[in-house]
């Protein structure tokens, strides 16, 4: 990565400040939340895009496709909403909110013929969680919280074909991911974002489009942000979906030089724990971790309650795997806070020596 200066150095001063001395506390779920809402279409569209509006489909033109389920629209339509759950996290002792940007970028908004809105999309989610970082930092000016503008892994990979009967095809290009993920992270930054987390990665080379284009944009605004990494094991194979272990997956994206590399999302605390062991024996960045509330059960619903996932989670700390932690799908304001306070009694891992054998 070039050497460029930091573009906030107070914050990350204030952030590495933190890191050292004890482990810091992620937020949950967003989906999990927003299902809490019970949004129909009209609360999805709210307002601007209520009928009789043209803010969708341009001058003179209702938005005719459903977008009920398009999470990051709510930045816009529901900001009230949005705000609310990061101050829920922030209140239950989350040292750091991601956006809601998950699915921000043109290839997932082209779902819902919104690709023209990912700027706004990501400018406006980042700035709705400066707002609630704010107010709680005013409030405790002693524990500073911090904004992770979050880009997730599009919903297309670089690596596999989508075809089965034609393994050479694909419906992405490298160059369209970081395409898409350099107009994501310039909104980002524009909305004030203190770091940015590539995040859910299944796809290595999705991940290795989305760094680059980083580097690109950083570039562009003569300052960086920290990085984090996360990655996702698909199942108990202990791979991601493009076929890494958790060892290779580090050594796939180390060479940005991450603030930190984990895995959230798809497993529960404990099928996770092996794998965030092999990260803490290799990395000699920080490890973060926000795994899911267990398994899904058979109504794609997560039963894993507070007090378990805080329990293996503590175990997680008091062996020296975690400096950052938090909830995936299914957990709530309730799981973060009891994950905070497992961990509060023990010491952030020190990072791995580098290794210069080469």
């Amino acid at each position: 990565m070039p050497a460029l200066p930091w573009l906030h150095p107070a914050r990350v001063d204030r952030l590495q400040h933190a890191l050292a001395h004890r482990i810091l506390i992620l937020d949950g779920g967003m989906g999990t939340m927003l299902q809490g809402h019970q949004l129909d279409e009209d609360g999805y569209r709210g307002e601007r895009f209520s009928a009789g509006h043209d803010s969708c489909g341009g001058p003179g033109h209702d938005h005719a496709c459903d977008l009920k389920g398009n999470n990051d629209l709510l930045s816009l339509t529901q900001p009230d909403i949005i705000r609310g759950i990061h101050e829920a996290y922030l209140e239950a002792g989350a040292d750091l909110v991601e956006t809601n940007t998950f699915n921000a970028t043109r290839i997932s908004q082209a779902d819902y013929h919104l690709e023209h809105l990912v700027p706004e999309l990501n400018r406006r989610g980042a700035e709705l969680a400066r707002q609630a970082c704010d107010s709680w930092t005013a409030r405790t000016p002693d524990k500073p919280r911090f904004v992770i503008g979050v880009l997730g892994p599009t919903s297309r990979t670089a690596s596999i074909s989508p075809d089965v009967n034609d393994p050479g095809f694909r419906n992405v290009t490298y160059q369209e991911l970081v395409d898409n993920y350099t107009e994501a992270t310039l909104a980002l930054i524009e909305g004030g974002a203190d770091l940015i987390m590539v995040e859910t990665i299944f796809d290595t080379l999705n991940a290795k489009a989305a760094l680059f284009a980083l580097e690109e944009s950083f570039r562009q605004v003569g300052g960086r942000l920290p990085v984090m990494i996360s990655g996702t094991i698909t199942d108990r194979s202990g791979r991601t979906l493009s076929g890494q272990t958790a060892e290779a997956f580090y050594y796939s994206v180390s060479h940005i030089a991450p603030l930190s590399v984990g895995l959230n999302c798809a497993l529960g605390a404990e099928d996770l724990r092996p794998h965030v062991q092999t990260l803490a024996r290799v990395a000699d960045c920080l490890i973060s971790s926000h795994p899911n509330a267990g398994l899904p059960n058979a109504f794609g619903e997560y039963d894993e309650t507070p007090e378990h996932m805080a329990g293996v989670i503590g175990g997680f700390a008091r062996d020296g795997l975690l400096n950052l932690v938090g909830g995936c799908c299914g957990t709530t304001p309730a799981h973060i806070r009891a994950i905070a306070e497992a961990v509060a009694a023990f010491p952030p891992r020190r990072p791995a020596a580098a290794d210069t054998a080469a």
